[in-house]
């Protein structure tokens, strides 16, 4: 007996049930829920959706702010924005939606706990609110987005930046100099690559971390680094 379709599993309903839309397009929904590793020759179509959803995730969350903080000027929002569509951030969204369980996994990542990364699950959130967008219009995104992002802007301090800019304010406060980012090392498949990189700031010992992509692994290193030093605690705000 053949698999079901990644869009006809109890799993897939419940993603829909924590979406509120129902897919009129069902291949839409069975691509989202679909890894890279076992799309095959539809990889293609799932990393469009991806395209699509990242640009649709940013357009909601822009607006949000703008209207949310009408006194902000654009360097304030950029920072709120950047840690409000990060990859951990969707992944998160993606656990709120019930989606791990839903995924269509190749046996290598599921042995490997794809289910819970945080990298496959982001990239999956960004793929349903693509899939979102082409069934039921930004309105069904919008759905979906704001019972999970609407809490976290009131999470936002009033300080937060991204990673990067406030490692280097942070060293250049202290008499540090610029934080130095080295590529260390790029593993993994073409479709699912995972890049090492590290930072040194003076005379501290290097931070190292890994991403999805080079501004990924360089922002987690630099907040590893913040969270080492106590300039930030496990929320992201300074103590």
């Amino acid at each position: 007996m053949s698999k079901p379709s990644a869009a006809d599993t109890r799993e897939a309903r419940a993603v829909e049930e924590a979406l509120g839309h129902e897919f009129k397009d069902r291949s839409l929904l069975a691509r989202a829920l679909t890894h890279a590793s076992l799309a095959g020759s539809g990889v293609r179509d799932l990393e469009r959706l991806e395209f699509l959803g990242d640009r649709v995730l940013g357009l909601m969350t822009a607006e949000a702010l703008w209207r949310r903080y009408p006194n902000m000027s654009e360097g304030e929002l950029a920072p709120r924005l950047n840690a409000l569509v990060r990859k951990e951030t969707c992944a998160e969204a993606a656990r709120f939606w019930n989606v791990g369980q839903a995924l269509h996994l190749s046996t290598g990542e599921e042995r490997a706990g794809g289910r819970e990364k945080d990298a496959i699950l982001g990239d999956a959130c960004e793929a349903l609110l693509g899939a979102l967008y082409i069934d039921g219009g930004l309105a069904a995104a919008e759905r979906a987005y704001e019972p999970f992002w609407g809490e976290r802007f009131d999470d936002l301090s009033a300080d937060h930046r991204d990673a990067k800019t406030a490692l280097q304010e942070w060293a250049q406060e202290f008499g540090h100099g610029t934080p130095i980012y080295k590529d260390i090392a790029r593993d993994g498949p073409d479709h699912a690559p995972v890049f090492t990189v590290s930072v040194s700031v003076h005379d501290l010992e290097p931070e190292r971390a890994k991403g999805t992509n080079k501004r990924d692994a360089q922002m987690k290193a630099a907040e590893a680094m913040l969270r080492r030093e106590g300039v930030w605690n496990k929320n992201g705000r300074r103590k």
